[in-house]
């Protein structure tokens, strides 16, 4: 059996109001350098952001939103960050910010599939459970 690798994860956070410290889930980032791969799937319930901050511009949201899977996967469409290596990427991505998309602290793991881990960590993180 190959050895597990390692990998860093944050979760991205929409904080409509930065000043109130309240937060929606909406997405996470998840870079394994031994699988040379790094990106980030959204899933913004907006109905609950919406419960959380009414007036929030959603439009704003969405924008700033998709510009994280884009940065991910690098190249000239993702602006200057986007010609940055994996690592320098992921690095920019989850630095400290005090604005509207913010991520947490980066977390560490062990996996054999990053594709796998980065959707159970969105079931586990962002996604709300159904009740039965």
């Amino acid at each position: 059996m190959p050895a597990k690798s390692s990998f860093d994860y944050a979760v991205v956070r929409v904080v409509p109001r930065v000043e109130r410290g309240e937060f929606i889930n909406a997405g996470v980032i998840l870079h394994c350098a031994t699988h040379d791969w790094l990106a980030a799937r959204i899933e913004l319930d907006e109905s609950r952001l919406l419960a959380l901050a009414p007036d929030v511009d959603l439009e704003a949201v969405r924008r700033h939103l998709a510009a994280i899977p884009r940065v991910c996967e690098g190249g000239p469409g993702a602006g200057p960050i986007g010609l940055l290596s994996q690592k320098e990427r992921f690095s920019w991505l989850v630095a400290t910010r005090s604005t509207m998309i913010q991520t947490s602290d980066v977390h560490v793991g062990l996996c054999d599939a990053p594709d796998v881990v980065l959707d159970r960590l969105l079931d586990k993180l962002v996604r709300v459970p159904r009740s039965r």
